[in-house]
């Protein structure tokens, strides 16, 4: 009968020959795990001032609603509570619809920042990886052919 070749010996040695280097697979994920940690920084800060803008707002609304429900001792009066309060709610709104835009354009500056660093980072961090690659692969086959 013939005998089949073992190729789990042939596949060793083949895959030993050609070394593969792991240390650019961890230096991109602590890259990545770092990225993801100051862009979760930078939105948490965001979630945090949109929190204490939309208190402030609510407050703000809540005391100008108490100055209107006060009671009156003219019907008049009732119209031109309910007047000051929508001039006085429409400012309000502007003012906290402003504070808002600026957290989202600080937001937005600050991930572009952080996506051109990592960018930057990963394109040298990748050109490394190909020229230790390349070195490591040329070496072993210059070895492979030396035998």
């Amino acid at each position: 009968m013939a005998k089949t070749q073992d190729f789990t010996a042939m596949m060793k040695d083949m895959m030993g020959a050609m070394p593969v280097d792991t240390s650019a697979f961890d230096d991109a994920f602590k890259t990545q795990a770092s990225l993801s940690e100051k862009l979760s920084g930078v939105y948490l800060d965001a979630a945090d001032k949109s929190a204490e803008i939309t208190s402030k707002w609510t407050k703000d609304t809540l005391s100008k609603v108490t100055e209107m429900t006060k009671a009156k001792s003219e019907p008049a009066d009732y119209a031109k509570a309910i007047t000051d309060f929508a001039s006085t709610y429409a400012e309000m709104s502007a003012e906290h619809m402003a504070a808002f835009a600026e957290i989202a354009k600080k937001v937005q500056s600050e991930a572009m920042e952080l996506m051109m660093a990592a960018g930057k980072d990963l394109t040298e961090e990748a050109s490394a990886a190909v020229k230790k690659a390349t070195k490591d692969v040329t070496t072993a086959t210059k070895k492979a052919a030396a035998k």
